[in-house]
């Protein structure tokens, strides 16, 4: 094991076992390496690393402290990992989000109030039907987001989140190249919530499955026919 990576792992350690708490400033860099017995430029080295994904904030002039260390911004550097995944690997990450976001809504109509409810249903009856892609495009997000808060964990929120607000481009595809996108995006939505207003998880899981399915199938289509095109030798 390299030896920054080392240090990585000393300040992980000292984080896991409470010694250093959310907010906690960490000891000077001197007094730190000489305690984990590291060389401060590889106490140096980890912390930078440690501060690119979110579990150390350096902040100038007063010192290094350990972050909220809160879900959604552990998970941020996902965001970075999608954006550099071409139209083909996407449909992978469709995967997952197909997964996971089908557990989350079995999980928000076990857990839903009328209350919680009537939000996702004022959130759908919001929407323009002749308003335009973008409208929907943000609609879309935060009716997921807020389905999946309903699901009660903050890590699989952060996750799906970071998964789906990546996949924005190719809802923009779908509603631009397909019609009646609007309507049937809410049709689904209402059906989505009608489910989870009825408690009912299995049919909650199986009519997000599909809904997201659906961007899936499409995006899988849109990207055979570029490879065709590609492919097709030049007349």
């Amino acid at each position: 094991m390299a030896v920054t990576d080392k240090a990585i792992e000393k300040i992980k350690a000292m984080i896991v076992s409470g010694e250093l708490r959310p907010g906690d400033r960490l000891p000077p860099e001197k007094e730190l390496s000489e305690r984990l017995g590291l060389s401060r430029n590889s106490m140096r080295e980890a912390v930078k690393a440690l501060e690119v994904i979110r579990v150390l904030d350096v902040r100038r002039g007063d010192g290094t402290y350990v972050t909220s260390l809160e879900p959604e911004l552990l998970l941020e550097a996902i965001t970075f990992v999608v954006d550099m995944h071409d139209d083909v690997s996407m449909l992978e990450l469709f995967a997952v989000r197909r997964m996971l976001e089908s557990q989350a809504t079995g999980l928000a109509a076990a857990h839903a109030t009328d209350s919680d409810v009537a939000i996702l249903r004022q959130e759908i009856d919001s929407v323009d039907p002749e308003g335009s892609i973008d409208a929907l495009v943000e609609h879309d997000l935060r009716f997921h987001r807020e389905i999946v808060r309903l699901a009660g964990n903050g890590y699989l929120a952060s996750l799906v989140d970071s998964l789906s607000s990546q996949t924005v481009r190719a809802r923009v595809w779908r509603g631009l190249t397909q019609q009646g996108a609007v309507e049937h995006t809410l049709s689904e939505h209402r059906a989505i919530a009608e489910a989870i207003a009825e408690g009912d998880s299995v049919l909650a899981m199986a009519l997000a499955t599909s809904h997201v399915a659906g961007v899936e199938r499409w995006l899988r289509q849109a990207a055979t026919t570029a490879s065709d095109d590609e492919t097709e030798p030049a007349s």
